[in-house]
């Protein structure tokens, strides 16, 4: 097995090379017109657009979802208020019946009353009568 020892001259030459592909890399890399550079900006640019076109189609699902949900949004309240309107219908029906029924009775009621308190009176007519006879 050899032992390689470089010495300082060729340290030095590896060190300049090294040196010189570097700088060569970055000047090929810094040419705004250089072919690679252009492909590199096209590809830049192409996913760029394709970025803003999904942006742009995520941005118009979101709108007609939320249009969707307006409009689901106002069926529900047409539909709520359709059946508010038809339960105060209802109530105000019921609550016609149930007083009708309520003037029926209260009618009746006075009726007894009536034919209580007359018989009453009668009865003491009678009875004050019955008294002037018997006295």
């Amino acid at each position: 097995m050899s032992h390689y020892d470089p010495s300082l001259q060729d340290r030095r030459n590896l060190a300049a090379e090294a040196k010189k592909n570097l700088l060569a890399k970055f000047k090929k890399n810094a040419d705004p017109n250089s072919p690679e550079a252009i492909e590199k900006r096209r590809e830049r640019e192409a996913i760029a657009a394709a970025r803003a076109d999904r942006q742009a189609q995520r941005e118009q699902a979101r709108r007609d979802h939320e249009a969707e949900l307006a409009r689901q949004a106002a069926i529900a309240a047409a539909a709520k208020a359709e059946a508010d309107r038809l339960a105060a219908e209802q109530a105000a029906a019921e609550a016609a019946a149930q007083a009708e029924l309520d003037a029926v009775a209260d009618a009746e009621l006075k009726a007894q009353q009536k034919a209580a308190r007359d018989a009453r009176y009668a009865a003491r007519k009678a009875a004050k009568k019955k008294r002037r006879r018997g006295l």
